[in-house]
């Protein structure tokens, strides 16, 4: 009897051993789908001949909560080249995360879609790549098996239009399925926003 109770002492500490080894290790910016947990995002257009930063913010300030969140609106100069550079934060922690750090190295996972009103831009032309994949993006940012990410895109626009339309950017979720040929309807949604955009 001595030996079956030691036995099973040591089963049972073998068990709490390997629970506790075992336990969930998801990181605490992913929620119970494996999307990001992303609560606020900055658009920053940066000319590419020089001048000021034109920036527009989405901020969901209660995340799932009932508060709607604000959107800024994209202003941009006619006729001028931009480099758009994306940051995603989640605000709801304790400390400040910049889930764009994770994006990056997670880029074979990601990638960012686009969808805008026709003719707000030069270059890229059309309405971007949500309903149709073939849609021209100029991405300025690959992952390392050459597929686009998105982080960085560059942007020419038209000439004036006074309220122009609307600006959609969409960050997919894609693990294990990625590929040069996966389209804005495969894998989960991190993000998905549409701002006003003006070109002035």
């Amino acid at each position: 009897m001595k030996f079956n109770k030691l036995t099973f002492f040591a089963l049972i500490l073998g068990v709490v051993f390997v629970s506790s080894c075992s336990d969930d290790d998801h990181d605490h910016d992913h929620d119970h789908d494996g999307e990001e947990l992303i609560n606020r995002v900055t658009l920053t257009f940066t000319p590419s001949g020089g001048g000021t930063d034109v920036t527009a913010v989405w901020f969901d300030a209660d995340g799932e909560g009932s508060q709607n969140p604000t959107i800024g609106d994209i202003n941009l100069a006619a006729n001028t080249m931009y480099q758009m550079s994306v940051m995603l934060e989640n605000t709801l922690e304790e400390e400040i995360e910049d889930v764009t750090l994770e994006i990056a190295q997670e880029d074979d996972e990601h990638q960012f879609f686009f969808q805008f009103t026709t003719g707000i831009f030069s270059s890229p032309a059309g309405s971007g790549n949500v309903v149709d994949n073939s849609g021209a993006i100029n991405y300025g940012d690959v992952d390392g098996n050459g597929n686009p990410v998105g982080l960085t895109t560059n942007w020419t626009t038209g000439d004036a239009i006074a309220n122009a339309g609307t600006f959609r950017i969409a960050l997919k979720h894609q693990p294990d399925i990625k590929t040069s040929t996966t389209t804005f309807m495969d894998g989960g949604t991190d993000i998905d926003i549409s701002f006003p955009i003006n070109i002035n």
